[in-house]
């Protein structure tokens, strides 16, 4: 009996290591976000970075991987979902060889757009193939469990480990150690995971893609640019707003589109992207500027930086399983609206760590540790719920589009939050300069706030 049991276990086990292997390319997408963002002072110093430079080292990833998002899923029904993954794999490895020999900026930002582009077919054929791979309800679970627990680890961690590589051997090595990991990814998968399509799934809208990602691209560079001509925020995002309005006007006359304007419009589903929106720029885009002002602030650099945020990162990780219970027990406004304003005392804390009103340093360092805190917490009350709250709320037809449509989402917001918040830093760099980004993240979390407690049902459905 014994023995038949360890059998099955071991059947299990090995049943898992599809799973695994996917979700071992995911991790490389999520730790070239989180692991980098350490790293990219020392980027700035070494390539003569300013403001506008140090935004785009994420925005061209982010940019990259949400206009890749809307035409990876057709062509990975039409060509394979293992072919995609195996494709952007590929292009995700030239991208970090790229990044890791690029003598200048322009090389730089070339080279992690190739990355998002690479990102976006890895994440959107590693969905598909565990989704076609794991059939059985709860085999598929554990496989979604599995990728979601190692996208956790690159998340929380990615800081220190980056941190670490940077201080040790250099921010090139960031991206050069990805290179092992793409050939295991490109050697295990094949050998793991079964092909899979759908030759009759959506085609392919390339004037969609091309619209998005023209109005993304426009809103970040003139929110960018504006820092030296004012005038020139509203013009670029005057013209983001019409291609925006064009692109809606695009979707509602196609027969299957990337994005439902009808389906989105609804108090409950705007309240919803609202706050995934606010959870981009209160949390992402703010833990991008976080290692310069701890620099700025307290002198530190590499595993300093690293370490420190922890305090930021690790909830993500740990604390998951607790906000799918208070889900349950609060409903969906109760949850967001809780999530949104803790997320948002950390943002007012992080204002005033920065704000000079405070008498001494320990008390700045114990601001700055006790806002990186809260707004870790609030995002992981929020960000595992949200995309399982916009499926249950789009009818079974939509799901795939509405699935989609946040993770497009959640780039676009993180993007353009970036940007937002680089084009109210000062030049002068100093850690006083840090207050009015948190002052505008602090305001995009309590727009989710309002969000969330007038437009989001008190009971989850």
């Amino acid at each position: 009996m014994a023995e038949s049991d360890l059998h099955k276990q071991q059947r299990r086990w090995r049943d898992l290591l599809p799973a695994s292997a996917l979700g071992m390319a995911a991790f490389l997408t999520q730790f070239d976000v989180t692991g980098v963002v350490v790293a990219m002072p020392a980027m700035a110093a070494e390539l003569g970075f300013g403001a506008a430079a140090y935004a785009w080292i994420m925005d061209a990833y982010s940019l990259a991987f949400t206009g890749g998002l809307l035409a990876a899923g057709a062509l990975a029904d039409k060509y394979g979902r293992r072919r995609a993954l195996l494709g952007g794999n590929i292009l995700f490895l030239a991208g970090s060889i790229a990044c890791g020999v690029a003598a200048g900026g322009p090389e730089l930002w070339a080279a992690r757009a190739v990355q998002g582009l690479g990102a976006a077919f890895v994440i959107t054929g590693g969905i598909a193939l565990l989704a076609s791979t794991y059939a059985r309800p709860d085999e598929r679970a554990r496989a979604f469990a599995i990728m979601g627990v190692i996208s956790g680890i690159a998340m929380a961690l990615g800081p220190t480990l980056g941190g670490l590589v940077s201080s040790w051997i250099g921010w090139r090595w960031i991206f050069l150690a990805n290179i092992p990991l793409c050939l295991l990814v490109i050697l295990a998968v094949p050998r793991l995971v079964a092909e899979s399509r759908d030759p009759a799934g959506r085609p392919l809208d390339w004037s969609g893609v091309v619209l998005l990602t023209l109005a993304l691209g426009i809103a970040i560079e003139s929110l960018l640019m504006g820092r030296a001509a004012p005038a020139w925020i509203a013009v670029g995002l005057g013209g983001s707003v019409c291609l925006f309005v064009i692109f809606g006007i695009q979707q509602r006359r196609r027969p299957a589109p990337i994005f439902d304007p009808a389906v989105f419009g609804r108090p409950v589903m705007a309240g919803i992207s609202l706050v995934l929106v606010a959870l981009s720029i209160g949390y992402w885009a703010v833990l991008v500027y976080l290692p310069p002002f701890l620099r700025a602030a307290f002198g530190w650099t590499g595993p300093s930086v690293g370490v420190a945020l922890l305090s930021a990162t690790l909830p993500m990780l740990v604390l998951p399983p607790y906000g799918a219970r208070l889900a349950k027990r609060w409903g969906w406004r109760g949850l967001f609206a809780t999530a949104m304003l803790v997320l948002l005392a950390g943002d007012l804390v992080l204002v005033l760590a920065a704000s000079g009103w405070l008498p001494n340093m320990g008390v700045i360092l114990a601001a700055a540790a006790i806002g990186m805190l809260l707004i870790g917490l609030g995002a992981v009350l929020a960000h595992p719920q949200l995309s399982g709250a916009i499926v249950a709320l789009v009818p079974p037809a939509q799901t795939g589009m509405a699935s989609a449509v946040t993770v497009v989402m959640r780039q676009g917001g993180f993007a353009l939050g970036i940007a937002a918040l680089g084009a109210t830093l000062p030049d002068e760099g100093t850690a006083a300069g840090y207050m009015w980004p948190w002052l505008l993240a602090a305001f995009g979390s309590a727009g989710g706030l309002i969000a969330a407690s007038l437009l989001l049902p008190e009971h989850q459905p």
